[in-house]
């Protein structure tokens, strides 16, 4: 338990723990006030032994109760305070933290992790840990606190009740320890069950349009009623797993303060201890398994703690790309690829390409499906580190600029397109959130997305569901296109940007894109054969690596996958119906 405690603390920031820390120690003053109850139980204790009881022997006690009261009133409102503002904080500063963590990962880390995963740690883990882990912390402290501080007023008055509480106590970490024990294997589970939960959920949800169009409805909704039963089964025998160890941390207390009022007596009997002596020591056995029972009923949730402060922590501590280059402002836009290469789990995706762009030129990037075109892109925008070689952007290597440096330099338009759940004029600025709205509808305008936009309810003001859920495909895809103009970076990668569009929305997109791409360095990977013919070079790439290269013209004199990609293409657009 001590080193859970101390793995939360040091998760918390040096603010945090500093409020903590206070905490603490505002719970020893309030364990010394609430051991001052003794002291009024003994004033009147005294004065009835004494038969001599008097008003002012009541107004004393009571004096030293309303301290003892108004004391402990006052230091929970303190520490509730410290602990609810440290245990929010440091969950906000550590879901801004695994955020900002993420943005520098290796693209490949989302491709290995479940989205469910990281779901769940950023919600459910940090919730849990803002809302109980401090709260349990801080009781479980103050309870062994408390408890401390009334075992040592026990042993000044008497030190052979003293001994029988300290083996209580002994005897009590023995079965909580019993019960960390059970928990490390039951913690984990529950922890699973969420992940597995979360993930169903999230997949039930972007695919419930496949799920209905094959009429799959059931079997889906019962994969994500099982992963739901699951979780329901992890939590219930967590407890179950739990409950006996409380029950028994209970039965120890209780017993350990009978024994000590059954010792106090026969001490008084034999005359070795005086009646207000085993008075006291009769209450303050009340009093020891008042302060264990609070805590043995949340210890159990410590090794819960535990975990959810490992879960996160492993996320924080994966290793970032070197993203501390210099700010950078390349002299010219030239993009050069040195024999890099590239592996993804001891697998060979790109093998020794080597590939020149100078800036204001199109490059198209053909070739089979797995080939490795997408993941080519990837590493000039440096989403992934190469292998080995090199990625120059104006002759300097991508990994010597900063990742913030880099980015401004490259503009993005995909195949499936992702929208904010915000309004439509702040998914436009997004890559410049500084931007006017003027600048915002000059950018639709270019887009050709101003009129439809104008017809919306609220116009610029619409806000669009999560992922762009109430847009059609190309508007989406327009959209998109504005957001990329208002970026205006110099080199637009367009990967299968009109793959899937509708004939009546070709049009315009293909002159939004003609907007994008003007004095630009433009990088297509496109199936198409009116986006790649007129680029200045195409690029055929097939397993990993450039198979051809040339003009149209050029690759269509020569046998090759290019003329063969071409032609299929124009024999299916001679079929008719």
């Amino acid at each position: 338990m001590i080193s859970t405690l101390k793995k939360f603390f040091m998760f918390c920031s040096s603010e945090d723990r500093s409020k903590l820390y206070k905490a603490i120690v505002l719970g020893v003053i309030k364990a010394m006030f609430a051991a001052m109850r003794i002291g009024a139980i003994g004033v009147v204790a005294m004065g009835i032994i004494d038969d001599n009881m008097t008003m002012k022997t009541v107004r004393n006690a009571i004096i030293i109760l309303a301290v003892s009261l108004l004391g402990q009133l006052l230091i929970s409102l303190k520490t509730t305070m410290l602990q609810t503002e440290a245990g929010y904080h440091c969950c906000t500063s550590k879901r801004i933290e695994i955020a900002e963590h993420l943005r520098y990962l290796p693209m490949g880390y989302f491709n290995e992790t479940s989205l469910g995963h990281i779901t769940s740690v950023t919600t459910n883990t940090m919730e849990a840990l803002a809302g109980v882990a401090a709260r349990i912390v801080m009781l479980t402290t103050q309870s062994v606190l408390t408890t401390l501080v009334l075992v040592i007023c026990v042993f000044v008055f008497d030190w052979r009740i003293g001994l029988i509480l300290t083996a209580g106590i002994a005897l009590y970490a023995l079965v909580n320890g019993l019960m960390q024990k059970k928990a490390r294997v039951s913690a984990p589970r529950k922890q699973k069950s969420d992940n597995a939960m979360i993930s169903a959920v999230i997949e039930f949800i972007q695919g419930i349009v496949e799920v209905k169009n094959y009429n799959l409805t059931k079997s889906r909704a019962k994969k994500l009623e099982d992963a739901i039963k699951a979780k329901q089964f992890a939590d219930t025998h967590l407890e179950y797993d739990v409950i006996p160890y409380i029950t028994l941390q209970e039965i120890v207390t209780k017993l350990t303060g009978v024994v000590m009022s059954a010792a106090a007596l026969y001490f008084y009997v034999n005359g070795s201890m005086s009646l207000l002596y085993c008075i006291m020591m009769m209450i303050s056995s009340f009093m020891i398994y008042e302060s264990l029972d609070a805590m043995s009923g949340y210890s159990a949730l410590i090794r819960s703690i535990d975990l959810s402060v490992t879960l996160a922590q492993d996320i924080l501590d994966i290793p970032e790309m070197d993203i501390n280059g210099e700010e950078i402002t390349p002299a010219n836009h030239d993009l050069e690829l040195k024999n890099i290469t590239f592996a993804y789990e001891n697998r060979n995706i790109i093998n020794g390409v080597d590939l020149k762009i100078p800036e204001k030129t199109t490059t198209a990037i053909v070739g089979p499906s797995g080939g490795g075109k997408t993941t080519l892109t990837s590493l000039m925008s440096r989403f992934w580190d190469v292998k080995s070689g090199e990625v120059l952007l104006g002759g300097r290597n991508v990994k010597e600029y900063s990742f913030d440096s880099l980015m401004k330099n490259f503009s993005f338009v995909f195949q499936r397109v992702y929208l904010f759940q915000d309004t439509i004029a702040n998914n436009i600025r997004f890559g410049r959130p500084d931007a006017t709205m003027d600048e915002v509808i000059e950018a639709a305008k270019k887009a050709c997305c101003h009129d439809f936009i104008t017809q919306l309810p609220d116009g610029y003001d619409t806000v669009i569901g999560e992922g762009g859920a109430s847009l059609s495909g190309g508007e989406k895809q327009r959209i998109s296109i504005a957001r990329a103009i208002m970026k205006d970076s110099p080199i637009i990668i367009l990967d299968e940007a009109t793959a899937n569009i509708d004939p009546e929305n070709e049009a315009e997109l293909t002159e939004a894109v003609k907007e994008l791409t003007k004095e630009k360095t433009i990088i297509m990977i496109a199936h198409r054969l009116k986006t790649v013919e007129h680029a200045d070079q195409i690029v055929v790439i097939d397993a990993g690596k450039i198979v051809q290269r040339g003009t149209h013209s050029e690759l269509m004199q020569k046998q090759g996958i290019y003329r063969t990609f071409v032609e299929d293409r124009q024999k299916a657009a001679s079929w008719k119906l």
